[in-house]
């Protein structure tokens, strides 16, 4: 693996995690801006009591405060979580936190993530460990959180049995994770990035087929909002912006060494913020952002829940695999397979199947370029469909398809290259 030197300044703890609120405390001014506290109140109800099967989005459901407020408070509580338990910051919890601040706004909120929180404790407990070792894949775990809001309010049980079993069912998924997590990742061989959400999607096909059989027939939704898309824009490519400028400072105010972090496949584990130092991180990080929203606007898409979901977990993952050398090919092939499919290239679905869908990046950062590409490709038309099999309980649907593409995808390129 490549080696380089790092040039950047080293920060201690606590000045890391300073970085790490400068976006949820600034959702959480923007949710005041906004919308009165009144709204935001009523608004972050009507988000917890709702059904989260993919796709809700939570600025249409409860208004843009209260979506804001829900990622601010959601995502500092689990910085709290790393100070708490002293986990360091590095590249694998930079991901975690940005998945979660991102999630916030489409199916994670303030009530329906604790449940999975509390299986792992309860695990960590059982195996006589530390929840410390399993808070990150905890926090990686709650893409299962729909299933609590699922049980508790989409279905007909009477109260209080429907919130009980919710939540009933949120702890035993919180405790199967972590196993379950270690074993898949053989599956894919560090080919996908997002491997929880490989193991979500077949926790959540299982008890979706047992909640069929008894009755319950899930079905996906498509909860959308539009009003907000150059409002989002703005503050994102603007914050997107502030961490390559920390970062730039933090690298003796240069973008010196770079190029250095290009020629990482990005394969599991590949953790930025040790090869190449917090600094040069950011900078990824801020440049991932901006890709990302490029993508966005060449695709003529709109800002919305999902979106910032996509945006956010790409800059969170820019700490800890990708960079634009493994993720454009990714992109483009997915917005080939668009083009030349049944779907609209402008359409959220699509668009979030390409951010989401740089959970591929290592195969292009192994194997080059058009391999990237036929990565993403084949990648859109599994991840369309896929989510029959888990009814949209799991959240990290591309990374169930990304997966199931890398499991299929590694070994046949690696065939043709050991026949050449």
């Amino acid at each position: 693996m490549l080696k380089t030197k790092l040039n950047t300044k080293q920060l201690t703890e606590k000045q890391k995690i300073s970085v790490l609120m400068i976006l949820p405390l600034s959702m959480l001014v923007l949710a005041f801006v906004f919308d009165t506290p009144v709204d935001i109140i009523k608004g972050l109800y009507k988000i917890i009591i709702h059904p989260d099967i993919l796709l809700t989005d939570y600025i249409k459901v409860g208004g843009i405060g209260a979506a804001f407020f829900n990622s601010a408070i959601l995502t500092l509580l689990n910085i709290y979580i790393l100070r708490k338990n002293n986990i360091s910051v590095n590249g694998i919890s930079m991901a975690a936190i940005f998945i979660i601040a991102g999630f916030a706004f489409f199916g994670k909120n303030l009530f329906n993530v604790w449940a999975i929180y509390l299986g792992g404790f309860i695990y960590t407990k059982y195996q006589g460990r530390k929840f410390k070792n399993v808070a990150i894949v905890s926090m990686f775990g709650t893409a299962l959180a729909p299933l609590v809001n699922e049980i508790a309010y989409g279905t007909n049980l009477p109260f209080p049995f429907n919130i009980i079993l919710g939540v009933s069912v949120g702890i035993l998924v919180g405790f199967v994770l972590p196993p379950l997590s270690s074993h898949f990742l053989r599956t894919h061989d560090g080919y996908s990035l997002y491997n929880i959400g490989f193991t979500a999607g077949f926790i959540g096909a299982i008890i979706m087929s047992i909640m069929k059989s008894y009755g319950f027939i899930g079905e996906s939704t498509l909860i959308l909002s539009s009003e907000y898309d150059l409002i989002l824009k703005i503050f994102l490519t603007s914050f997107f912006i502030i961490l390559i400028v920390i970062g730039y400072f933090l690298n003796n105010r240069s973008f010196k060494g770079y190029s250095d972090i290009l020629w990482f496949t990005g394969r599991l584990i590949t953790d930025f913020t040790h090869l190449v130092g917090i600094g040069i991180t950011l900078i990824n990080m801020g440049i991932m952002g901006l890709i990302g929203m490029i993508y966005v606007i060449i695709s003529n898409g709109v800002v919305n829940g999902p979106v910032i979901g996509g945006l956010l977990t790409i800059v969170g993952f820019s700490a800890f695999g990708k960079h634009p050398r493994n993720c454009i090919p990714i992109l483009v092939g997915v917005y080939l397979a668009g083009m030349t499919g049944i779907w609209e290239t402008n359409s959220t679905a699509l668009i979030i199947a390409g951010l989401f869908g740089t959970t591929l990046a290592p195969i292009a950062g192994e194997y080059g370029w058009f391999s990237g590409i036929l990565a993403g490709f084949f990648h859109l038309s599994l991840v369309m469909n896929v989510g029959y099999l888990h009814g949209g309980l799991n959240l990290y649907n591309n990374g169930f398809s990304g997966g199931i593409v890398a499991s299929m995808l590694v070994p046949i390129i690696d065939a043709f290259r050991k026949g050449d």
